[in-house]
């Protein structure tokens, strides 16, 4: 018979847990915040799932499993197989895959963008052998950076979108200087990391055929579920699709990562913790940020702490210069990853190991180019 602890847990389920944090950095480092705010300022714990978006959660779980069916469909690699063959350099395929990703983060928000983009990186790198970490790091930065220009293009635009009351039109004007001199900045660095070599396209030789019902369904389903997320029905739209492929293809369901969505949720616990502490809100209130320039400073610097849609909500109680806090925040993106939760979303879907650093030694000084460039248009 097995042998249980005090609290009836196996252990060896527990050194399971405790293996399975270790081997993750941000999710140690999540487990450990959360202990250190509970002890600092001890929080009911059935009252931390009221700090989770679950909205944001419910809908990461749809794409999940909608993303995961159009890869078992094949089409992903059969349209990475027409798009080598079409691009044939390195540093061609690294621009059009930013502007890509840049282009859909307007309209689909930088998450959604991330889960079209990056799954076809991968399939890419299927076909042709490419610098993956180096592929998903301007992938990512895209993203951030092509959601500035629109209300729908991340969730720390829509909420000063929503709170500013200036017209759609107006938004994207306002925020359209910031988001051209960033992309061009990340034109340049993706221009200077990758090279013009010609793609080694000696692992195409099979035919890639795509299980047309399945990419149907999935495409339908992918667009259907979109709608309801963005009318703040992810709930139903969820159960509709994780019902669905259970029934008939269970497999998807099983191979997603679980694990992300146990991040996310940690993620929201502690960043909003962190946010509601007596000391953030007292030393933004020391400090002011009436001003535009200190208004862009404190959204820059506070995002990377508590990420950027934290850092949004918290600021905006002490300033009213929508446009002064969306160049802040939206700067803010950049530097540590935790500033946007897309850029955990990007290094989780590559599946590469040693990522972190990479991603800071590219992130951080496009962070500090970022802060310049901002600065100077705030």
């Amino acid at each position: 018979m097995s042998e249980y602890n005090a609290k009836g847990v196996q252990p060896d389920v527990l050194t399971r847990v405790w293996r399975t944090v270790c081997k993750e950095p941000v999710l140690a480092i999540l487990v450990a915040a959360l202990v250190l705010l509970q002890l600092a300022r001890p929080r009911p714990w059935m009252s931390l799932p009221g700090l989770v978006d679950w909205q944001t959660v419910l809908t990461l779980a749809g794409l999940l499993i909608l993303t995961k069916a159009i890869e078992y469909s094949g089409f992903l690699m059969w349209a990475a197989h027409r798009l080598v063959h079409h691009i044939h350099g390195e540093r061609g395929l690294a621009l059009f895959l930013v502007a890509l990703a840049a282009a859909l983060s307007t309209v689909l928000t930088n998450d959604v963008a991330l889960f079209a983009v990056v799954p076809l990186a991968l399939s890419l790198n299927k076909l042709a052998p490419l610098p993956m970490k180096r592929l998903v790091i301007v992938i990512a930065l895209a993203v951030n950076a092509g959601s500035i220009l629109t209300p729908l293009g991340n969730p720390q635009n829509l909420f000063l979108w929503q709170t500013s009351g200036v017209s759609f039109g107006a938004f994207v004007w306002a925020l359209l200087p910031l988001c051209a001199a960033l992309m061009a900045l990340l034109a340049a660095v993706t221009f200077v990391m990758f090279r013009a070599t010609p793609l080694d396209l000696s692992g195409d030789v099979e035919a890639h055929s795509v299980d047309r019902v399945l990419c149907g369904v999935s495409a339908v389903a992918f667009a259907a579920f979109v709608a309801l997320a963005d009318a703040h029905h992810a709930g139903p739209g969820l159960a509709a699709v994780a019902v669905g492929f259970l029934l008939w293809r269970r497999e998807i369901v099983l191979k997603i990562d679980w694990l992300l969505l146990l991040i996310f949720v940690l993620m929201f616990i502690v960043l909003r913790s962190a946010a509601a502490l007596p000391s953030v809100h007292g030393a933004i209130a020391h400090i002011g940020i009436q001003s535009p320039a200190r208004a862009f400073a404190a959204g820059a610097v506070l995002s990377q702490g508590i990420s950027n849609v934290p850092a949004t909500i918290v600021l905006a109680e002490f300033s009213k210069d929508w446009r002064a806090l969306a160049f802040g925040v939206s700067v803010g993106g950049f530097g540590v990853a935790i500033g946007s939760l897309a850029n955990l979303i990007a290094v989780r879907l590559s599946g590469e190991k040693a990522m972190w650093m990479r991603f800071h030694i590219v992130s951080i000084p496009f962070w500090i180019a970022a802060a310049v460039i901002g600065w100077a248009l705030v």
